[in-house]
C-alpha cells in the first residue's frame, strides 16, 4: 500500500481575507493531498492577532482531518506604509512572549517603483536583530536585493538562519545564503516553462537545501494562473520538482518537509514505509 504523502507548506497566507469563506474547505483540501504542515507568515502588525487566533483554532483540530498551522511574525517591506515604530516594541514583546516560531515575512523589495531603500533596510536590520535577540529563525522576502541582504546577514550573523521565500537569485547567491544556514523557498514559479533558470536551480541544487512553498493566495501554477493559489497546490509543486530531479516525488517531500521543520525547530518525521 502506497505511503501518505509527507508534505510542508512553508509559506501560505492562509489568514488572508481571499480565504475567507472557504478557509475550512481550503484546508480539508491541503490535507488530503498530504500536507501535514502549513507555516503562515505575518506582513503587517494590525493582521497579526487574526493569524495568531488562526493558528490557535487549528491547534486541536484532528490531524487526520487538518494541517496544523505554525505562525511567524514580521512586518513585509511591501507595506511599509502600514509599519509604525511601536510595532516594533509591539513585535518584541509577541517575540518575548514566544507567539511565533519565526520572524517574517520580513525583507527587501527593490522591485516596487520608488521603493524606499533606506526605510526598508532600517526596519529589516531591526526585524533580524530581534531574530538574533530571540534566537528565531527568519522568512525573507528578496527581490532586486539579494546583494544586499547578504551583506547584511554576513554581518549579522544569525544563530538560526531561515527561508529566503519564492527564492530567485544566482546559483552562486544561493550558495552563500546556504552557507550562511538558510533554506530556499520554491513554489509556482517552477511551473513556468519559460522560467529555465529557476528550473535549473530547483534541479540541481541540493535537496537537503530546499523547501516547498505555495505563497497562497499568490503566486499561482501554471495551469492554475487564472484562480487564487491554495495550500493543496504543494503536491502540484512537489509534482513539477520531481519532474527536474533525480529523486523521487516521495524523497523530495520527505527531505523538503523535513528541511522546513528543521528550520523551525520542529520534530522532523522518520520516512514512512
Amino acid at each position: 500500500m502506497a505511503s501518505e504523502p509527507d508534505l510542508f507548506d512553508s509559506h501560505c497566507h492562509l489568514d488572508f481575507e481571499a480565504f475567507d469563506g472557504w478557509r475550512d474547505q481550503a484546508l480539508l483540501e491541503a490535507r488530503r493531498v498530504g500536507i501535514r504542515q502549513i507555516l503562515l507568515p505575518g506582513v503587517t502588525a494590525q493582521h497579526w492577532p487574526r493569524l495568531l487566533q488562526l493558528c490557535r483554532d487549528q491547534s486541536a483540530a484532528d490531524t487526520a482531518l487538518y494541517p496544523q498551522l505554525y505562525p511567524a511574525l514580521g512586518m513585509h517591506p511591501c507595506f511599509m506604509a502600514h509599519h509604525f515604530p511601536e510595532h516594533l516594541a509591539l513585535l518584541q514583546q509577541r517575540l518575548a512572549a514566544r507567539e511565533a516560531l519565526a520572524v517574517g515575512e520580513i525583507g527587501l523589495d527593490f522591485f516596487i517603483p520608488n521603493a524606499d531603500r533606506e526605510s526598508q533596510q532600517a526596519l529589516l536590520e531591526q526585524q533580524l536583530q530581534l531574530a538574533r535577540r530571540f534566537d528565531l529563525p527568519v522568512l525573507l522576502h528578496v527581490r532586486k536585493a539579494h546583494d544586499q541582504v547578504l551583506k547584511m546577514l554576513r554581518r549579522l550573523a544569525l544563530p538560526r538562519g531561515g527561508i529566503v521565500h519564492a527564492f530567485s537569485g544566482s546559483e552562486q547567491q544561493a550558495r552563500i545564503y546556504m552557507d550562511l544556514g538558510f533554506k530556499l523557498g520554491f513554489g509556482g514559479a517552477i511551473s513556468y516553462d519559460r522560467a529555465t533558470r529557476l528550473r535549473h536551480l530547483a534541479a540541481n541544487l541540493p535537496l537537503e537545501a530546499l523547501v516547498l512553498e505555495t505563497d497562497a493566495p499568490d503566486m499561482p501554477l501554471a495551469d492554475w494562473r487564472a484562480e487564487p493559489n491554495r495550500p493543496q497546490r504543494v503536491a502540484d509543486v512537489l509534482a513539477v520538482m520531481a519532474t527536474l530531479r533525480a529523486e523521487t516525488a516521495e524523497r523530495i517531500a520527505h527531505q523538503t518537509s523535513n528541511n522546513a521543520r528543521e528550520v523551525l525547530g520542529l520534530e522532523c518525521n522518520a520516512p514512512v514505509g
